[in-house]
């Protein structure tokens, strides 16, 4: 019988077929013949213990002209899909969490959701590497500009950014004799009211921002480097970054090993840590990306063995 995947993501007309990892997912999911089906998250509702969702089937293709095809909508209880996706992109606001919520009801009643609605919760993107600080450069999580202030005299230069956002949004660097600091601080903490997070600058982000993805904790053997434009502290691909593939190193191995135990334990299964020389400066879980690039410069299937290891779960393969 037919596995039945649903992926909540957001709208399948928003994707860039060349770079998105959810396509990928779905991609393999129907060469083995399984029933995708796809919603967003205003399509989500619960009934009291049951979650349900108006969820279209869908037909994706290899092919930036017509990459997906929407068949019949229908009202369905979503512990009938054997797995769901959680793949929708941050901000990881309230109206995230919620769904989360939802998807729980699911899981609840037998459903495979991946990565864990509790470990979505858990597992803040950008503060969960304070879980491993054996793998990380200094940093410190504060609304206080004071302290701010005296972090960056003590570590020279430091990036500030956000506990929540994607694509290298409001990442900002600074040094020592910046004279825009004071305004920094006061918008990245709105005056006070909002935590950011401060980590020692990595030089060595000039050789690349290495995204490293770890399926139930075990890495692909390559990472995408993704190397900052000319004049930019940020690698990120949404940011201009370039990306180049290269293979994990000693340190890389290391890191993924430190890591492994937590994420299997929290259910986070599919994930993605960004690397800089020797350190671990994020963990993201909500929807990481560089699948089809990996795969275009590798040729090998990172979305087949995420399948892959879906069926061995459900005891289908």
């Amino acid at each position: 019988m037919a596995i039945k995947l649903g992926v909540v993501m957001d709208p399948l007309a928003t994707v860039k077929v060349a770079k998105d990892s959810t396509l990928a997912m779905m991609l393999a999911a129907q060469q083995r013949q399984w029933e995708v089906f796809y919603l967003t998250l205003d399509q989500l509702f619960a009934r009291a213990d049951r979650a349900w969702g108006w969820v279209s089937r869908v037909t994706v293709f290899d092919d930036p002209k017509k990459w997906y095809e929407l068949h019949e909508t229908t009202e369905m209880a979503l512990d009938q899909l054997d797995v769901i996706l959680m793949r929708k992109d941050p901000p990881f606001n309230m109206e995230y969490i919620y769904a989360t919520y939802l998807l729980e009801l699911a899981e609840r009643r037998g459903s495979l959701v991946l990565n864990r609605p509790q470990g979505l919760r858990d597992a803040n993107e950008k503060l969960f590497t304070n879980w491993f600080p054996q793998c990380t450069v200094p940093s410190l999580v504060t609304r206080s500009q004071e302290q701010l202030r005296a972090f960056l005299q003590e570590q020279g230069e430091i990036v500030l950014k956000p506990p929540s956002g994607m694509g290298g949004e409001k990442i900002f660097y600074l040094h020592c004799d910046d004279k825009n600091t004071g305004v920094i601080l006061e918008t990245m903490t709105n005056h006070g009211r909002e935590f950011v997070i401060a980590q020692r600058f990595i030089p060595e982000i000039a050789q690349g921002d290495k995204r490293i993805l770890l399926i139930d904790g075990e890495p692909v053997p390559y990472a995408l480097a993704r190397i900052p434009k000319t004049g930019e502290a940020r690698g990120n691909l949404a940011a201009g970054g370039r990306g180049v593939g290269v293979e994990l190193s000693a340190r890389d191995r290391w890191i993924c090993s430190e890591i492994a135990p937590i994420l299997r334990e929290k259910g986070l299964i599919f994930v993605g840590i960004d690397v800089i020389g020797e350190y671990l400066t994020e963990i993201n879980v909500t929807s990481p990306t560089c699948i089809r690039e990996l795969e275009a410069q590798y040729g090998i299937a990172i979305a087949g063995k995420f399948m892959d290891w879906i069926a061995d779960r459900l005891g289908q393969r």
